[in-house]
C-alpha cells in the first residue's frame, strides 16, 4: 500500500474545540479517519485502553495536567505518534523533557502551514514505526521457530537417545528431504513424542 492510499487514525486531546474545529479543514476524511477528540487526559487513557491510534495531538495545558507525562508514556508504549502543542514560552522546556521519548513539539501559535508539514512528518514517522513492528514481529517469529527446533532436540536427545549434532541434522535432513520448514519437521517430533 501506498503512502498516498493509507489513512491515519488521529485522537486530539485538547480542553477547548477550537483545536479539533481548526484540524477539521486540514484533515481530509479520505487520509485521516476517524478523527476522535477528548478533553482531559483521563478521558484520553480511557479512550486508549479501548483504540489505539496512529497520531495523538494534545494541546497542552489540559484542564487536569500539562499533558507532557501523557505524551512521554503514549510514545513509550503505544505505536502511536505524539505531537504536543504548548505555549512558545515554555516550548523548549517541553521539548527538552520529551524529544528523548520521540514526542514531537510544537510551539503555539501554529500556522496551517506548519501543520501541514507537521502532519507530513508525523505520517513519515508513524510508517518508521510500522517497519520496526514488521521487524520485531519477524525477529519473534523467528525466535519461536529456534525455541520450537531445540524442544524437538531435546526430544530426540531422550527418546531416541541421538546427541546433539545428530538430532541437529535429523530435523534438517527432514526439512529439506521433504522440502518443508524445520518448524513444521519441529512441530511433528513434538507432536509424535509429547
Amino acid at each position: 500500500m501506498s503512502l498516498k492510499e493509507r489513512t491515519y487514525s488521529i485522537l486530539i486531546v485538547s480542553a477547548t474545540d477550537v483545536l479539533t474545529s481548526a484540524f477539521a479543514g486540514l484533515l481530509p476524511e479520505t487520509r485521516y479517519s476517524p478523527v476522535h477528540a477528548v478533553s482531559s487526559i483521563n478521558a484520553a487513557r480511557r479512550t486508549l485502553t479501548e483504540k489505539t491510534y496512529d497520531f495523538i495531538i494534545i494541546n497542552a495545558p489540559l484542564h487536569d495536567d500539562m499533558g507532557v507525562r501523557l505524551a512521554i508514556d503514549i510514545s513509550s508504549s503505544k505505536q502511536s505518534v505524539v505531537l504536543l502543542l504548548v505555549k512558545s514560552d515554555i516550548h523548549n522546556e517541553i521539548h527538552d523533557q520529551a524529544a528523548e521519548y520521540g514526542v514531537f513539539t510544537l510551539s503555539k501559535p501554529i500556522s496551517k502551514a506548519t501543520m501541514t508539514y507537521a502532519f507530513s512528518w508525523l505520517e513519515s514517522a508513524r510508517e518508521r514505526l510500522r517497519q520496526f513492528k514488521k521487524k520485531s514481529l519477524s525477529i519473534e517469529e523467528k525466535m519461536a521457530e529456534i525455541r520450537l527446533v531445540n524442544k524437538a532436540k531435546w526430544i530426540l536427545i531422550s527418546q531416541l537417545s541421538m546427541s546433539e549434532p545428530e538430532s541437529h541434522r535429523y530435523i534438517e535432513k527432514q526439512a529439506m528431504d521433504r522440502c518443508v520448514t524445520r518448524r513444521s519437521i519441529a512441530e511433528e517430533i513434538i507432536r509424535t513424542y509429547s
